[in-house]
């Protein structure tokens, strides 16, 4: 998992990690401190679900297509607008991963060309 940037903690969330929360670390070769959230343990906000969303085009965009339950994939597809966002907090495991922030910046999935180009 690549880390992002932010002062002193950063955030990073992933359905495939083991620890629910860890205390800043460092990010071996490039020495950013970074904070990973499992988000099988603790999920995400629903404000910092929002605020990743917006940065990354909206909540279908947020959305893994190819994850493995396929049932809540279709309950998510055809769900009333209203209800998308709670019905995904409540099963992060079809949330793309790593979702990696860096202030307002944030990506999905596995994108190390973008990270190399935050400050």
């Amino acid at each position: 998992m690549i880390p992002r940037r932010r002062n002193a903690f950063s955030r990073a969330h992933d359905v495939r990690g083991t620890s629910a929360l860890r205390r800043p670390e460092r990010s071996g070769d490039r020495g950013i401190k970074y904070q990973f959230i499992d988000m099988k343990e603790k999920g995400m906000s629903k404000g910092e679900f929002t605020s990743v969303a917006q940065a990354n085009g909206g909540i279908e965009n947020m959305i893994n297509q190819d994850c493995k339950d396929k049932d809540v994939l279709a309950l998510i597809k055809y769900i009333a607008a209203e209800d998308k966002l709670e019905k995904i907090l409540e099963n992060p495991q079809v949330i793309k991963t790593p979702v990696v922030r860096n202030g307002k910046q944030s990506t999905l999935g596995y994108m190390p060309e973008v990270w190399k180009k935050w400050e």
